[in-house]
C-alpha cells in the first residue's frame, strides 16, 4: 500500500469531519502495510472533548490488535497532533507519526510542544511532517466558514 493511498484515506476522513461541522481532521493507522483503523474528529457529535480523530483511531487500533501497544503501527493524521494525542501515541508505543499540516496554536509535535522529542519519556515516536496543501485548505476553509 502506497503512502499516497494512505494520505488520500486520511484526507477523506478529514472531509467527513468537515461535512459534519467538526474540525476537519482525519487519522489512519497502518500496521504491516494494512489499514487497521481510521477515524475523524467527532468532538461535537459525541459531546466529548477527547474525541479527536487520533484518539478514536488509537482506540480502534488497540481493539483490533488486542493490545494496548501499537509498536509496529504508523499513524497518518491530517493535522499535527495536539499534546493529548501526541502523548497518547507515546503511551501506546506507536512506531511513527506522519502529519500533513502544522497546528500553530495547539501542536504537540513541533509547533507548540515537542512531545515526541522529549528524551524524558519512555518511548520515542519517530515523526515526519509531510506538508499537503489540501489538508491546510480544508482547515482554512472550515475556520473561514466558522467566522461567518
Amino acid at each position: 500500500m502506497s503512502m499516497n493511498y494512505v494520505i488520500k484515506l486520511c484526507l477523506e476522513e478529514a472531509k467527513k469531519a468537515f461535512k459534519k461541522g467538526e474540525v476537519p481532521v482525519g487519522c489512519v493507522i497502518v500496521k504491516e502495510g494494512e489499514v487497521i483503523a481510521k477515524a475523524h474528529n467527532r468532538v461535537e457529535e459525541l459531546k466529548d472533548p477527547t474525541a479527536h480523530a487520533e484518539m478514536l483511531a488509537l482506540r480502534e487500533a488497540t481493539r483490533i490488535t488486542g493490545s494496548k501497544f501499537l509498536y509496529d503501527c504508523e499513524v497518518y493524521v491530517s493535522l499535527e497532533p495536539c499534546i493529548m494525542c501526541a502523548y497518547a501515541m507515546v503511551l501506546s508505543r506507536v512506531k511513527k507519526v506522519v502529519f500533513l499540516a502544522k497546528d500553530e496554536r495547539h501542536g504537540g509535535v513541533i509547533s507548540l510542544y515537542n512531545i515526541f522529542d522529549d528524551i524524558r519519556l519512555n518511548h520515542k515516536v519517530v515523526w515526519e511532517y509531510l506538508p499537503v496543501e489540501e489538508s491546510r485548505e480544508l482547515l482554512r476553509n472550515f475556520f473561514k466558514e466558522l467566522r461567518r
